[in-house]
Order: C-alpha cells, then sequence, then structure tokens
C-alpha cells in the first residue's frame, strides 16, 4: 500500500520519502524501525493539557505479567545457547526471564505461567531430544492441563534435509494450541542456518510481550543475537581459524576403515570447552565434485556471484566454501522446480510420491539432479541463489582442556563410499584426510554441550559405552578425570571390526588400565568372529555386574551412531533392568526416564 497526502498525516515530499524507504527495508530492519518510534515517542511524548479529558486504562494489559520462562529442549546445545540469549535480551528489556531445560522443568507448574517461550531442536526421525522426552509425554498426555492463561511461542530448530523437518517444535505449538493457550507470534522454523531466523523470532517476542506490557522495546540485530551490535569473541558466526597440529591415521595398514587424529591450536582464541563439548568446522566441498558441476552446468569458474549477505565470489570460490552442493533436501527441489516448471521435478514433489521423493534424495547430490533433470543452461546467480549455506560440521571433543591446554582433538571417520555409479566423498572427513596437513588452518568454534557432562561428585561411578569414533569424548573424560584425580569408577565398552587393525587409542586405554583411571575395559571387534558381538552383546553378558553399579548410582555415557547403535544399547539397558532388576518393560522404561532426568543417562548420538 502506498503512502499519499491523502491519506497519512504526511506532507508530500515525506510521503515520497517514505515510499522510497519502506520497500526496501528487510523484516528486522522493519521491527528495529517500529521499536525505535516507540522508544522515541515514550521519550519525546508532550505532558497533557490540564484540562485534556482522562485517558481511558488499559487494566488488561497492564496486568500482563513481565515474567517469562523460556524452555529448551537440546541435543547439541544449540537450543541452550538460544535460549540463554533470549532470556538476556528479555532481561536487559526488563522483563523477568527463568531459563530451564524441559528436563528439569517441573510440568505441574505450567498451569502457573502466563509467558512460555519454547525453544527446541528435532533428534534422529522427527524425535524430540533426550532432555525434551518427558515434558513432550507429559504435554501429550491426559494430564496436561487446560492452559487458556497462557501466551507462548516456538522457536523450532532443524535441518531441511530430514524428512521430519523441526517435527518436535510442530508438535508443541500444535498441543499448546489445543490445550487453550495463545500464540505471542508465530512459529518460526529454523534451518541449520538459524541465526538470522532466530534473531528475528526473539526480536518479534520482545516486541509483542513489551507493547502487552506497556514497554519500551529495542530490537537486537540479526548479526548478534546477544543484543550487543558486535561480536567481541569466536564463535559459531565468527569461527577462528585453528592451526593443524598433527593430522594422523588411526587405522592400522590392512584396515578397510580410515580414521583421523586431528590435534589444533587454540592459542590466542580464548575459546573455552569442557569435555562433553563438540567442535564445529566450517569445511570445504570437494573440488572433483564442484568442477564436475561447474562443467555440467556449462559455467564459468570466475564468474561473479552474490551471496545473501551481499557479497560477492568467484563461482569457483562460492561452490568450494559457501553453498552446500552434496545434499538434496525436498525445498532445494521445490525451488529448482520453480527455475525449470518443465524439467520434471515437480512429478517427484506431488502428493502420493513421497516414497519416490524419498527414494531419490537418499544418497544423491546436486550433480545428480542437475544430470538427471537436464538442468544445464540455468545461469549461475540463479541457480546458487536456491542453495543454502553450507553448514559446520560437529565432532565430539576427544580432549581434556586441563590434559591438553590450548589445544583440542577430533577424532574423525573418513566417509566414502559408491552411489548410483560415482563416487562420494564425506565433505569435513575427506578434506581433513587428503586436503589437510600439519600447519594449515580450518575455521572453528566450540559448541557447548550441556547435556553431555561427567557427574559433578568425583566419586560416582561412570560407565561409558562409546563403539568407534563414540569413543572420543570418553579419551576426554578419563583425561580430565586423571588430571582431577577423581576416585570414582570408570567402566568402558568400547567395539569396532579388528582388534588388530581397528582398536583406537589402545596404548593410551591400556595405560588407564595400569594406573587405575580406567577401572575395567569390555571390547567388542564384530569381524573377529564367527557372529558379530557388538557392545550390546558384552553389557548383556556382564549383566550383573552392570546393574550392581546402577545400583550404585553410577552414571552412563552414550556416544556415537543413533539409528542403530543407540537403540540398540538402549534395549539392551532395557533388558538388563528387567532381568537383573526384575522389572516390567514399563518400569524398565520409567527407571531410564527417570536416569535421564537425573542426568544420570547421557547421549550424544548422531
Amino acid at each position: 500500500m502506498e503512502l499519499q497526502v491523502t491519506n497519512s498525516p504526511f506532507n508530500q515530499e515525506q510521503a515520497e520519502l517514505l515510499n522510497r524507504v519502506l520497500p526496501t527495508l528487510s523484516p528486522v530492519q522493519r521491527i528495529w524501525l517500529s521499536g525505535y518510534l516507540t522508544a522515541l515517542q515514550g521519550a519525546v511524548a508532550p505532558a497533557a493539557p490540564a484540562d485534556a479529558a482522562p485517558q481511558t486504562a488499559l487494566p488488561e494489559v497492564a496486568s500482563i505479567s513481565k515474567e517469562v520462562t523460556v524452555l529448551f529442549g537440546s541435543q547439541t546445545g544449540n537450543s541452550s545457547g538460544l535460549a540463554k540469549k533470549t532470556a538476556k535480551l528479555l532481561e536487559d528489556r526488563g522483563f523477568q526471564a527463568t531459563v530451564s531445560s524441559m528436563g528439569d522443568f517441573k510440568p505441574n507448574t505450567l498451569k502457573k505461567l502466563q509467558n512460555l517461550l519454547i525453544i527446541v531442536s528435532t533428534h534422529g526421525e522427527g524425535e524430540p531430544p533426550d532432555n525434551a522426552i518427558a515434558f513432550h509425554e507429559f504435554l501429550h498426555s491426559k494430564r496436561a492441563p487446560q492452559l487458556e492463561e497462557l501466551r507462548y511461542s516456538v522457536l523450532a530448530l532443524g535441518d531441511t534435509s530430514y524428512e521430519f523437518f523441526c517435527q518436535t517444535g510442530k508438535d508443541f505449538d500444535k498441543r499448546l494450541e489445543e490445550l487453550g493457550a495463545k500464540r505471542i507470534v508465530p512459529r518460526v522454523d529454523c534451518d541449520v542456518d538459524f541465526d538470522e531466523p532466530a534473531a528475528e523470532w526473539m526480536n518479534q517476542v520482545v516486541q509483542e510481550l513489551g507493547q502487552a506490557s506497556a514497554s519500551t522495546v529495542t530490537p537486537v540485530s540479526a548479526g548478534s543475537a546477544d543484543g550487543s551490535g558486535t561480536e567481541t569473541e569466536y564463535s559459531r558466526t565468527h569461527p577462528f581459524h585453528a592451526e593443524v597440529l598433527e593430522n594422523l591415521n588411526l587405522n592400522g595398514r590392512g584396515s578397510d576403515r580410515e580414521t583421523r587424529h586431528i590435534e589444533l591450536s587454540l592459542e590466542g582464541s580464548n575459546l573455552q570447552y569442557e569435555a562433553g563439548d563438540s567442535l564445529g568446522i566450517y569445511p570445504e566441498n570437494d573440488p572433483r565434485l564442484v568442477d564436475e558441476l561447474i562443467d555440467a552446468m556449462g559455467w564459468e569458474p570466475e564468474e561473479s556471484v552474490a551471496l545473501k549477505n551481499g557479497d560477492a565470489l568467484a563461482l569457483r570460490d562460492a561452490l568450494l566454501r559457501h553453498y552446500e552442493i552434496t545434499v538434496l533436501t525436498k525445498p532445494l527441489l521445490e525451488q529448482a522446480a520453480q527455475l525449470v516448471p518443465d524439467s520434471g521435478i515437480s512429478k517427484l514433489l506431488e502428493p502420493g510420491h513421497e516414497q519416490d521423493l524419498r527414494s531419490y534424495i537418499e544418497g544423491r547430490d546436486l550433480l545428480d539432479l542437475v544430470q538427471d533433470y537436464s538442468l544445464k543452461g540455468i545461469p549461475a546467480s540463479a541457480f546458487t541463489g536456491i542453495l543454502r549455506k553450507i553448514p559446520a560440521r560437529l565432532y565430539s571433543i576427544a580432549s581434556s582442556p586441563k590434559a591438553f591446554p590450548d589445544e583440542v582433538h577430533l577424532t574423525v571417520r573418513t566417509v566414502r563410499y559408491e552411489s548410483q555409479g560415482r563416487n562420494r566423498y564425506g565433505v569435513c572427513s575427506v578434506q581433513l584426510a587428503e586436503r589437510t596437513q600439519p600447519g594449515d588452518q580450518l575455521p572453528v568454534y566450540v559448541q557447548h554441550n550441556p547435556s553431555f557432562k561427567l557427574p559433578e561428585n568425583p566419586d560416582a561411578p561412570v560407565i561409558m559405552i562409546g563403539p568407534g569414533t563414540g569413543v572420543a569424548p570418553f579419551r576426554a573424560f578419563l583425561g580430565e578425570r586423571e588430571e582431577t584425580g577423581a576416585a570414582g569408577k570408570t567402566w568402558l565398552f568400547y567395539g569396532d571390526q579388528h582388534f588388530s587393525t581397528d582398536f583406537l587409542y589402545q596404548v593410551e586405554w591400556q595405560r588407564w588400565l595400569k594406573e587405575g583411571v580406567l577401572t575395567r575395559m569390555d571390547v567388542a571387534f564384530s569381524r573377529d568372529t564367527d557372529q558379530k558381538i557388538y557392545v550390546q552383546h558384552r553389557m548383556l553378558e556382564k549383566s550383573s555386574e552392570l546393574y550392581q553399579w546402577l545400583q550404585e548410582g553410577a552414571y552412563i555415557y552414550v556416544c556415537g551412531d543413533e539409528k542403530k547403535m543407540a537403540h540398540d544399547v538402549h534395549a539392551a539397558l532395557g533388558t538388563i533392568l528387567e532381568q537383573e532388576g526384575g522389572l516390567s518393560p514399563e518400569q524398565a522404561s520409567e527407571y531410564m526416564i527417570r536416569m535421564q532426568q537425573e542426568k544420570r543417562y547421557q547421549r550424544d548420538v548422531y
């Protein structure tokens, strides 16, 4: 709608200026401008004349509580970090914000809340993260109360490469509405590059709460979710370029696997981490795939393309370092179908073809899409406009900061496989294996994970289950316990394919066993026996001792593959509770949920 002198309080010159500026503003800029004008109005409002009629009071608005509860459900720490930033933003605006993990929140207090913000990720195939399971189940049970007095909003984190994108956030949003709660602002669903939409959501929430409680709001910029306007330390949006100190293959000669031990220097970064945290690396795409894609599309490598932030890069550099080209998602196919309506892609997206879409996306990349649907000829500027930014890769940290000050160690298995007649390469793992040497630098940041931490009590027993690269954080745990002199018993279950070639960090485990830092260790090498033996089988073999450790208050940690291993380990744990504790399946399930709530059962699975 265009401003006119006749339909606004502005003169001709003001209306023309506003009509030129307003259409160019981004959503964030409009929100900021709205908050600025609100603040300005409060600062310069003239005093009312003595004979002016009294304004009508708004008791309903004035009674809106300034107390806000921020609940987060997080598997890797992103939701936790955003919850803290949201709370700080609210407190800076005069609200009283309470932040809590869903696992620590008492559901029976839900009825007492007036303002609730939910920040939650989706794990696996549309499932809640571990610390959100109990609250999710409560809210969807018959025990959930009616919440007509509650105002809420949901920020959902996810990844569009998964079929059930942001499903947990959608579940919470829908269920709260069913229970009678009213939205403060609509739910926002974030892809892996969540910084800007998350900041917009925060701004909108604070703006609406500020209007309801008659307070002044100055929005936070999209580039700095903590409201400071600048980023003064290295972070996810401002990575540190860490020097590679060491890059070794941990597997022996003849192994079918290649696992890299990477040591990086954090000197000068002021980056702090704890055992149990992860390190994010922003990788580069394989030059072989980039060159094949450019050739298939008939593009010029040095052609300039504009990024979404306004910067420009040569096309080859942009495809190497900025855009994701190895993963297909439904939103990407939808945009490609709009670019080339007669390509046939739209048939995959039609109702009833969901299984065809799943089958096509699995194991294919952007080059497959280009070749399969003859997309050659689309200008590079148009095509790169539908690509998302390449996401960081997270790796569990394999070192204790007390044992290795100013260093961080990683354990990374190299991914190579054949699919659809072409060799495929793990983006970051093959970069580390083939194109990274000591002296090179990698852009990194620390991803704190408060949901995967050693017990505060150093005397508490610890059981660690980590086959393959899942053993990485347990190298950090034991290094930490050695440095702090913790007295608690430790038990490690480790597995891989072959004892002779795939026993990662074998010498270190043996030293820790000898010195008593590691109390006991059970191993499972699946290809060394006629019948494949995995870590869950070793758990069941030691069920009596394992149950005794649980009775003594042991903490259980699981790290590694989520799709199979973590489910098998969870099932084995349930079986042990039933056999040794005499529990029913329902009681065993309740026991494990209680352990999760008490932080005695923690998982870092992917």
